[in-house]
């Protein structure tokens, strides 16, 4: 098979921290050489892809910031379509409300004021949050999730992320978030299909994560290509009912697909 585009999570697949993973850097060169076009992609919606350059320029990856975006970009598009007028009241990130604010979106912190709640990360998050999420969902209005990663790779070990607080507000509030974004979400699929504009089978998704990264390659009908240095393990891997077509201990290994 000859191949066109490669999409590449990034935590866990190219970099762990600010430190590239071994072998990852080789890969993501040889994928250049071999003439197949890069787009990364990141489930982390605290930063901006302009933020991306600079961190994976620093591990060594040369990519400009058209060929990035992440669940911030994808949660942006999703509510400048479906909520452009409307007050947000936001449990998240700094960073994602900047995204937002650049974007034209409006906020707010008053409970009974809000049109929709976006639930993400938030290194803060507390009871109050939790009280205000459960107030303002009793209003039955929509509630968003930026992405659906529980647990996130970091330096020295693994962390909560979105999907721990979206969970935890589903929980107390007894009801699912009307639509959660990022990878492997029809938003983002959408934004890869624009951006690597192949045929399906002539794409690679290479990521970490068999819940966002392989089930977006199953669902955009794409070549899907885990590799296990961020947090999958066998056991998940035995145990899950999404299967990649190939699975690498880490990019370095990628000829075995591409040959």
């Amino acid at each position: 098979m000859e191949f066109s585009g490669a999409v590449l999570d990034v935590d866990g697949t190219v970099v762990r921290g600010d430190e590239p993973i071994p072998g990852a850097p080789a890969g993501y060169r040889r994928l250049r050489e071999a003439g197949i076009e890069t787009l990364f992609v990141s489930n982390n919606p605290t930063k901006a892809p302009p933020a991306y350059v600079d961190r994976l320029g620093a591990a060594g990856y040369d990519v400009d910031a058209d060929r990035v975006f992440t669940a911030g970009s994808v949660t942006t598009r999703y509510l400048r379509r479906h909520h452009a007028d409307d007050d947000l009241l936001c449990v998240a990130d700094p960073g994602l409300l900047d995204q937002f604010e650049a974007a034209g979106l409006s906020t707010t912190d008053d409970v009974d004021a809000a049109d929709a709640l976006v639930a993400s990360i938030d290194r803060e998050f507390d009871y109050e949050d939790l009280c205000t999420a459960l107030w303002a969902l009793e209003r039955d209005i929509p509630f968003i999730g930026t992405d659906p990663d529980v647990v996130i790779p970091a330096p020295e070990r693994d962390v909560p992320g979105s999907g721990a607080v979206i969970h935890a507000i589903a929980g107390v509030a007894e009801r699912d978030p009307d639509a959660v974004l990022g990878k492997p979400s029809d938003t983002a699929i959408e934004m890869v299909r624009e951006r690597l504009p192949y045929p399906p089978e002539e794409c690679l998704v290479v990521g970490d994560r068999l819940d966002t990264d392989i089930a977006l390659g199953e669902r955009a009908g794409m070549t899907s290509v885990l590799v296990r240095s961020g947090v999958t393990d066998a056991d998940d891997l035995a145990a899950s009912a999404v299967s990649p077509d190939y699975v690498l201990d880490h990019l370095g290994e990628i000829d075995r697909v591409i040959g």
